[in-house]
């Protein structure tokens, strides 16, 4: 898999490349009352409306404004059979490369501080584990709370 690695919460993620759009430096957020908590606000990407997600919300991590290395994720996914555009705040973002899905494996059940139904898999890499979500169904309606509660608002 050709996948795009980033960091959020000190954790290396890879996303399927094909999916990414464009990796943006941070632009203004408007914020959305009574968004789920996970949803930062919306941008403007190209003059198009494109929610922004803070997966450190949704994983149930401290949330963190952002730095210099902070970049915006845009990419497509598939919500309720329709093609998406969204956003995803990264803390950094890292490389483009090949991961062996042979070296996927299921996240484990314990100790992870994931849903299970928003990890595909754990994957290594140059000796490291890196965390391949299901961006899917962590951006699906159905899964619009946080990794802890359904009922936790975004702190800061």
């Amino acid at each position: 898999m050709r996948a795009l690695t980033l960091d959020v919460g000190g954790e290396v993620f890879a996303i399927e490349a094909t999916s990414v759009r464009e990796i943006l430096d941070m632009v203004p957020v408007t914020e959305v009352p009574n968004a789920p908590a996970f949803v930062a606000g919306l941008i403007n990407v190209r003059g198009r409306v494109v929610p922004l997600a803070d997966l450190r919300v949704k994983f149930g991590m401290e949330h963190r404004p952002p730095d210099d290395d902070t970049r915006i994720v845009v990419f497509e996914i598939t919500l309720e059979e329709e093609p998406t555009v969204v956003g995803m705040l990264a803390d950094r973002v890292h490389t483009v490369c090949d991961i062996a899905l042979s070296t996927m494996e299921p996240a484990p059940k314990v100790g992870m501080r994931w849903r299970p139904e928003f990890v595909r898999g754990i994957a290594k890499h140059d000796g490291n584990f890196i965390i391949v979500p299901e961006m899917n169904r962590v951006f699906s309606t159905e899964g619009a709370g946080t990794a802890n509660s359904e009922n936790e608002t975004r702190a800061g």
